[in-house]
């Protein structure tokens, strides 16, 4: 595998190795002890997959108390897919980075705990997999504005397919007053 930094520190962008033969193609997604010196030796406690139809746009998402470390794959079409720092005393603080990332790009990102997360389907359909370094709790749960001004992330364009929650969330300068960041 092949791991490459991002603009904001921690966030890695993997890219795996496939192994092609007449029967078609193998790769491993995930090896503990190769990893650990990738992401550090967090421990993974929850996987989770998404499925979504052309232009659902899911978060941004993150949890407060327990922020989780995700280690996610598209497994099935094609997501521009956003992180948003939210460690208040990194240099990258309230800084995004957005990256398309494809099933057939065989890429993995490794988003640490702290950050915001979000995704926006840019083909007919999307499955994502994810690896969680916490487990979910709702009630720590918090949700980043996906359109909020002081972010200006360049979404790609489209119609949103957004749920309730993501159409309600709040603004980064909100979330920081109220102390709702991890």
């Amino acid at each position: 595998m092949k791991v490459h930094d991002t603009a904001l520190a921690g966030v890695k962008r993997i890219e795996l190795e496939v192994y092609h033969d007449e029967r078609g193609s193998f790769l491993e997604s995930y090896h503990a002890q190769r990893y650990a010196a990738v992401v550090g030796t967090h421990r993974f406690v929850q996987d989770n997959c998404s499925y979504s139809g052309r232009g659902v746009l899911r978060g941004l998402h993150y949890q407060v108390k327990h922020p989780q470390g995700k280690l996610l794959r598209v497994s099935q079409g094609e997501i521009f897919d956003v992180v948003v720092d939210l460690r208040r005393d990194s240099s990258t603080f309230g800084r995004w980075e957005g990256m398309v990332l494809a099933a057939d790009g065989h890429t993995q990102l490794w988003i640490p705990p702290g950050f915001a997360h979000g995704l926006y389907v840019l083909s007919d359909s999307a499955v994502v997999e994810y690896k969680c370094t916490d487990i979910y709790r709702p009630d720590d749960e918090a949700c980043l504005r996906w359109n909020d001004p002081e972010l200006a992330i360049a979404w790609p364009e489209g119609a949103k397919v957004l749920s309730s929650k993501d159409r309600n969330g709040a603004s980064l300068t909100q979330l920081h007053e109220e102390g709702r960041l991890p």
